[in-house]
């Protein structure tokens, strides 16, 4: 089964309140016929974007092929969060890769967020930008170790916008009776996903990327010339991008044995007037210290735009509303027969260590893709690196592309099953509070 239509329609958003309250942004037509590039990408989400606008910018000539709509898949549906660091804590990268690693990994994190603050102000795309990332804790012990975690960001790396938070101070940020304290990051932020994409769009079509919609890669041959071929044409380019990400299906084994699509569900509550007070009453955004992770944050118009609960399969369940539902009411009891006005799907990528995999999978092709959830910035940030190493400025992309990237154990056939029992375990330690 493909994931572009397991779950959506052929060339439409997805029924999301991001899609609802979008700007829109005219169609792009298929691809038809044979055309030539300097280079071809594969995905219309912030890393194809991203790569796109900066060869542009250039002076390279770029076609850009979506198989649905610009920001159709992860790009236009998660929860808005731009996230300084990587998604592995960085102590953990400290014994994983060494501490010179780690810092490098930190910085290039950094230079993530700021990219993305950059491109927003210099393209005037209005995607709602506001500041604050709270994470919070369920258990005395996790929020020791968020306080020791955030001291260590102050000593070990410098970083001071990052605020402690007994019980008292979080509930001044959240009060879910769930969470026992936590720490606020001044200096991550959070924002309209599904706007950042078309503005990302919008700016690439403007230097002149070639972009088209509607026109899903089913071959890509690897040669002097790479060919790049849909239903409808084909692309003969010097250099491939691939920016698929949990849609990347079968285009590259090489890719696809270490970057595992899951599916992810969002619900937004009906407008909660001067009850937000009681839920979230700062207007940051919230994740949690679950190993599978409720994350939330209040929309401009005063909804809860809440995300929870995990699949591996390749449909959606049948009610999404309800699946969100049961972690939102833990979190929030007090919302529990809240009315529920828009509830969505989506599918994201995952490696073994939680780090994105950047790789020169053929001389002429590179591919960046498994954000694991922290894609706002790193993908954004992977593009440009991309961008960069096909004009011959590889150092970033190599930094990122020697993060050893282990397979997924039992192969394509097996990896779902494995992987789903893994993650069911996790689950229950979060509900036991192990």
């Amino acid at each position: 089964m493909n994931l572009l239509y397991a779950n959506d329609l052929r060339g439409q958003y997805p029924a999301s309140y991001y899609a609802a309250t979008a700007t829109p942004l005219e169609r792009f037509a298929p691809l038809k016929g044979a055309v030539k590039a300097d280079v071809c990408i594969v995905g219309g989400g912030y890393t194809g974007l991203s790569a796109a606008l900066h060869l542009a910018q250039a002076g390279r000539d770029v076609v850009l092929l979506e198989a649905q709509r610009v920001g159709f898949g992860a790009s236009g549906r998660n929860g808005g969060q731009l996230g300084t660091g990587q998604r592995v804590e960085q102590d953990a990268l400290e014994r994983m890769a060494g501490d010179a690693q780690a810092r490098l990994l930190w910085d290039m994190g950094l230079d993530a967020v700021a990219l993305v603050k950059d491109l927003i102000a210099t393209h005037d795309i209005d995607c709602d930008l506001k500041p604050g990332v709270a994470w919070t804790a369920s258990s005395d012990k996790d929020v020791g170790h968020l306080h020791r975690y955030a001291d260590h960001l102050r000593q070990a790396y410098g970083y001071e916008e990052i605020e402690t938070l007994d019980h008292a101070g979080l509930q001044q940020v959240c009060p879910s009776p769930d969470y026992r304290g936590g720490i606020l990051d001044v200096g991550s932020a959070h924002l309209h996903p599904l706007n950042l994409a078309l503005g990302l769009a919008r700016a690439a079509k403007d230097a002149g990327v070639r972009i088209y919609e509607r026109s899903a890669v089913h071959r890509i041959d690897e040669r002097i010339s790479a060919k790049v071929a849909t239903d409808a044409g084909h692309v003969i380019a010097e250099h491939v991008i691939l920016g698929c990400n949990g849609y990347l299906g079968s285009l590259n084994r090489k890719v696809a044995a270490r970057v595992m699509p899951i599916n992810n569900f969002i619900a937004a509550t009906e407008p909660l007037g001067e009850r937000m007070n009681d839920v979230l009453p700062r207007d940051v955004a919230v994740a949690d210290s679950r190993f599978v992770v409720n994350y939330f944050r209040r929309s401009p118009d005063g909804r809860l735009l809440f995300g929870g609960g995990e699949s591996y399969g390749y449909r959606f369940p049948a009610d999404i509303a309800a699946k969100v539902r049961k972690p939102m009411s833990v979190v929030f009891p007090q919302l529990k027969d809240v009315k529920i006005d828009y509830a969505w799907g989506g599918t994201l990528a995952i490696t073994m260590k939680r780090l994105p995999y950047l790789a020169r999978v053929a001389p002429n092709i590179l591919s960046a893709s498994g954000y694991s959830g922290h894609g706002v910035g790193t993908a954004t940030h992977a593009g440009k690196l991309m961008a960069l190493a096909v004009q011959g400025d590889s150092d970033g992309f190599d930094a990122m592309s020697v993060i050893p990237t282990q397979p997924f154990p039992g192969g394509a056939a097996l990896r779902n099953p494995v992987l789903a029992l893994a993650m069911s375990w996790y689950a229950l330690r979060d509900r036991l509070g192990v």
